[in-house]
């Protein structure tokens, strides 16, 4: 009985720090904060409306996005590459001029650069068109059958570009290497030319792209294109033209979860829709608060390291304060914790205590009519 009287005691000094699950410990955190950032003004900020308003300017800030270097300059002439295809008809001079009848495509009767840039033509000999413009090959050619043809009239065209590529990969539905022409083309183009994004859903569960993650690598560099942007905003400066190499990937939708945590019906990890999800929005696609157990009064959302987070806390105790969950939006891997009660804390430590007092207690009454027996 002694005994069991004594862990009872323990279990009443030691309180709520014996609870089971998750806690937040403010002072921890903005203690580890302070130290890390040497900020003393480091603390967790409370939802309000003027921190809404400041986060939004500040989102502001950092949304700046790269535009395309080409911008609204014409691009220039394309220019020949090795791989491709010249088609070269010499008016009135059949001999010169392959044939072209239905039998042969103009890929196949033309003339394919070699991968030296050069190109063999009859009384023209081996010449470098490689990083030569279609005019400036006709006017090569025309000076060099002027020789054996007096003012011969010419055409050269490319009858098949395989020179100049770019390659579209991540999540598309078809990843391709697609060619470019003397069309000038844009990422969109290369988007539509693989057939577009790959679907926000699946057999398997959500997957698909991410319009707002699109990576463009290009010269050894890695620029980061918004898309989405693109679509919602008209914002045309994430449109970049293409050049010859550059290679698009386009992430997938899965990086950009949020994770619900703590007194919640349905602890989760849940999926953003177009990088769009607010605390109310998260809150309530997870069933919403726990009716017994749930601290409304202290909510986090958790963003950033583990070394410096920055935290923020919502005060929901008034439902009305419910209206600032709807206008607060999440990113990308934040944690979104809902404390719990502490009498519910209280409760949980008791729950853990009663069944060992009770073996205990069980275990000193035998004893105690074992020895009476004697």
């Amino acid at each position: 009985m002694k005994i069991a009287a004594v862990l009872v005691g323990a279990g009443l000094l030691s309180g709520c720090a014996m609870a089971p699950g998750m806690a937040m410990n403010e002072s921890a955190a903005v203690q580890r904060g302070r130290e890390h950032t040497k900020d003393k003004e480091f603390k967790v900020e409370p939802i309000t409306a003027d921190l809404l308003v400041r986060l939004a300017e500040q989102r502001a800030k950092e949304a700046a996005l790269v535009p395309d270097p080409q911008g609204s300059t014409p691009p220039p002439p394309y220019t020949i590459a090795p791989y491709d295809v010249l088609q070269v008809t010499v008016w009135d001079h059949p001999e010169l001029t392959a044939p072209t009848g239905g039998f042969r495509s103009p890929e196949e009767n033309g003339n394919p650069v070699n991968a030296d840039g050069t190109v063999y033509y009859p009384h023209v000999g081996v010449v470098r068109v490689a990083g030569k413009t279609v005019t400036e090959v006709r006017q090569l050619f025309t000076e060099r059958l002027t020789r054996v043809i007096r003012s011969p009239q010419l055409d050269v065209r490319i009858a098949a570009f395989r020179g100049k590529r770019v390659q579209v990969t991540g999540e598309v539905a078809q990843p391709s290497t697609m060619p470019l022409t003397d069309l000038p083309l844009r990422v969109q183009d290369a988007i539509a030319f693989a057939k577009g994004f790959t679907p926000e859903s699946s057999a398997l569960g959500p997957t698909g792209a991410d319009p707002a993650n699109v990576t463009l690598t290009r010269d050894g560099k890695t620029y980061h294109l918004d898309l989405l942007a693109l679509y919602e905003r008209g914002d045309l400066s994430q449109n970049w033209l293409l050049k010859d190499g550059d290679v698009i990937n386009v992430g997938d939708r899965n990086r950009n979860r949020v994770f619900v945590m703590g007194e919640v019906k349905l602890q989760q990890a849940k999926v953003m829709v177009k990088r769009r999800m607010t605390l109310a929005e998260a809150i309530g696609d997870s069933g919403g608060f726990d009716p017994i157990a749930a601290n409304v009064g202290k909510i986090y959302v958790i963003r950033g390291d583990y070394d410096a987070p920055s935290i923020y806390r919502l005060d929901a105790s008034s439902a009305d304060a419910l209206l600032l969950a709807t206008q607060f939006p999440l990113q990308p891997k934040d944690v979104v914790y809902v404390s719990t009660y502490e009498l519910t804390r209280w409760n949980r430590v008791i729950g853990q205590l009663v069944p060992t007092v009770q073996a205990l207690y069980q275990a000193a009454i035998t004893v105690d009519v074992a020895q009476r027996v004697r």
